[in-house]
């Protein structure tokens, strides 16, 4: 548990604290009698002392249904308790779950008014009581609900029309709204808002549309940005906290992690990483307080067990070697419902990282997602194939089977062999077994470190792989003793730098637990010299996506300097023409990696007025500032595109397209040296 010191016991009420700016700091919380007896009756002694959030999925929750308690019983027990903190779902928006028929609701698309007056008020009347004013009550606002009008009300493949209907309807940003402004009103109250996971919400395509949606609902219905105290990832969901073994920003063999299938160009592996980014986004974009915190759901993330890996992968392939290390044992991370193989995650805890007010466990272990097969009931839930362990997938799982365990009841019920498995493969574990804290041995120093190549902009090293008592998780690279960056493999390029200039570079190892290794010796490296003028520069290109009719435009690009002096590549554009076909006829644009830093790779399409087949449109490609040395290359640059409506494209007879999945010369790729066409044959 959680610990702190108690609150009084049930008595007289007392007054509400002034709101602190993190309310588990200290906290004592509320442990839910009910979830613990299922949990000690099956097998779960050792962790039924951990707090849980109580959820309230229907009108008749409040007052309690059956044996289960309502909200008011609930917090009267916490008073007993003397906890002071008591953790609440607040989950039942109109077409709720519209994307998820396991989890649907009571409530009509256009019922919102019922939503207001029969579900938030009932909540809100029983929360301002006075007898419970010494609780600090945090609210989780709405699951699965803001992050589907981003992905899923139109234009995509995981997109469903009872979605496109509540974005029409705007019910959703209405009803959260209304749920933040009138909570908020409440001073013991702090509401945190669902904001998914990486794994559905991490492209930046998602990302900052995300944000500007939970700004949207944030400021409806008379809610300020100022009534949501922090927001939380996860909620009910398997996304590992940390992948030890591999990090976004490494590569295998020159291949970025990134295109790895698993990853998928993500910008993000893990829940930590996207909670802390998504955290500085929400300030710096969606104008929310500087001082909200985050949430991260560890009650099912742990993926501990045999299966655990101990190292990073094999370096045979980035799949392999992603597919190898990650901890995050899923068949895709789009799957969702009662996923086999899962554990116990980080038991909750205050404060754990920058930016995280805590590890909760919002979705009480041992509650099922959803049946596998069709369950005749009264509250609303309903039948999703996600949770059949025979279906084969659709677009938003990328047709991948469904992981899901068998024999499983409705949602929100208890589901005593998940439980079983979840405490077995808990991590740390539950069993006082070794966990991420009792490794200290440190690992060896990596030998053989060297320079492989230099530009005049660059630095190219690799060196001989550590060994380690469990295994080694990244190496950090030094430049003048400041590290500048880490990596899973045994290989870094140093980019951005100045030319004629004497570098010393130095390399540790590091594992999973933050054992690090000494630095080696330095060695150091000298970049060539930036000459600037013309040369000779041609365009190679590979395809890193074989599909023709989806709705997005990938691929990898290179320039190579074939003269003999060095080229200033700001004044180098490369194009690639293809065909706009119908739909919108505005585009966005992406630099997924980059050898040199997306930061300083430029792109955009333009209308390229030839009335050539395949070629009406084409991606510019430039660079801020850099130079190219004779015989240099740019290094790999991944680069996509879509149109702004998300429609499909039909690249079978763009101009510019090949086959070819390694990089090779592609003549209709055209280079231009300020603006004139250098190389290539355009349309």
């Amino acid at each position: 548990m959680l610990t702190g010191t108690a609150a009084p016991a049930a008595g007289a009420p007392a007054a509400a604290e002034a709101r602190v700016d993190n309310p588990y700091a200290g906290a004592t919380p509320y442990v839910n009698p009910q979830w613990a007896a299922k949990a000690r009756a099956d097998g779960g002694a050792a962790v039924a002392d951990q707090p849980t959030f109580v959820w309230m999925d229907r009108r008749a929750a409040i007052g309690g249904v059956g044996d289960a308690w309502g909200l008011e019983r609930h917090l009267d027990e916490a008073l007993t308790q003397g906890a002071d903190l008591f953790q609440v779902v607040i989950y039942n928006l109109p077409g709720r779950d519209c994307a998820a028929l396991a989890s649907n609701g009571e409530l009509e698309p256009e019922e919102l008014d019922v939503y207001k007056s029969q579900y938030i008020d009932p909540i809100a009347d029983i929360l301002a009581d006075p007898e419970y004013a010494s609780l600090r009550i945090v609210t989780l606002i709405e699951p699965d609900s803001l992050p589907n009008m981003v992905t899923n009300a139109g234009g995509t493949d995981g997109s469903t029309d009872a979605c496109v209907q509540m974005k029409q309807l705007g019910n959703y940003e209405k009803g959260v709204g209304y749920a933040l402004s009138t909570l908020a009103d409440i001073p013991n109250v702090y509401n945190y808002v669902d904001a998914a996971h990486h794994g559905w919400l991490g492209w930046d395509s998602n990302l900052a549309p995300s944000v500007d949606e939970f700004k949207k609902a944030a400021t409806s219905e008379g809610a300020t940005v100022s009534d949501v105290h922090g927001f939380i990832v996860n909620t009910a969901n398997y996304s590992a906290l940390q992948e030890p073994y591999f990090e976004v920003t490494g590569n295998v063999g020159g291949t970025p992690v990134r295109q790895a299938k698993w990853v998928d160009w993500n910008q993000y592996v893990d829940e930590l990483s996207y909670a802390q980014a998504l955290r500085d986004l929400l300030v710096s974009r969606g104008g929310f307080d500087p001082g909200i915190g985050m949430l991260i759901d560890t009650s099912r993330n742990g993926w501990g067990g045999a299966a655990r890996p101990t190292e990073a992968g094999p370096t045979t392939s980035v799949d392999a070697f992603v597919d190898g290390g990650r901890v995050d044992r899923r068949i895709h991370p789009g799957n969702w419902c009662n996923q086999s193989g899962a554990g116990l995650g980080e038991r909750p805890a205050a404060a754990p990282e920058s930016g995280i007010d805590a590890y909760v466990w919002a979705k009480p272990p041992g509650e099922s997602d959803g049946s596998s097969e069709p369950i005749d009931n009264d509250e609303g839930k309903g039948f999703d194939r996600m949770c059949d362990p025979t279906y084969e997938g659709n677009g938003r799982n990328g047709y991948n089977f469904s992981g899901a365990l068998d024999n499983s009841p409705l949602a929100g019920h208890w589901f005593p062999a998940q439980f079983r498995e979840l405490v077995a493969n808990a991590y740390p574990p539950v069993d006082g077994g070794p966990g991420p804290g009792d490794d200290t041995q440190a690992p060896t120093v990596p030998t053989g470190l060297r320079v492989t190549g230099t530009t005049g902009a660059s630095v190219s090293l690799a060196w001989t792989a550590s060994s380690d008592n469990v295994g080694v998780t990244a190496y950090d690279v030094f430049r003048d003793g400041t590290q500048v960056g880490s990596t899973a493999g045994t290989a870094f390029t140093d980019s951005g730098l100045t030319a004629d200039t004497s570098y010393a570079y130095a390399v540790r190892a590091r594992d999973a637990a933050g054992n690090a290794s000494a630095r080696t010796s330095p060695v150091t490296a000298a970049t060539g010299s930036d000459g600037g003028g013309g040369g000779a520069v041609k365009a190679q290109y590979k395809n890193t996506d074989a599909a023709v009719t989806d709705n997005q435009i990938r691929m990898g690009l290179q320039l190579v300097n074939t003269g003999s002096t060095p080229v200033d590549l700001a004044t180098v554009k490369v194009r690639y023409w293809f065909s706009g076909d119908s739909g919108a006829t505005s585009f966005a644009t992406w630099c997924d990696w980059a050898v040199a830093g997306c930061g300083n790779v430029t792109h955009g399409v333009s209308a390229s007025g030839s009335a050539a087949p395949g070629a009406d449109r084409y991606l510019e490609v430039g660079f801020a500032s850099g130079t190219l040395a004779p015989g240099a290359s740019t290094g790999e640059i991944q680069v996509r595109l879509a149109k702004s409506d998300w429609s499909a494209f039909d690249e079978s007879d763009d101009y510019s397209r090949a086959a070819n999945t390694a990089y090779a010369d592609n003549p209709r790729v055209g280079v231009y040296n300020s603006g004139t066409l250098s190389w290539g044959t355009a349309p």
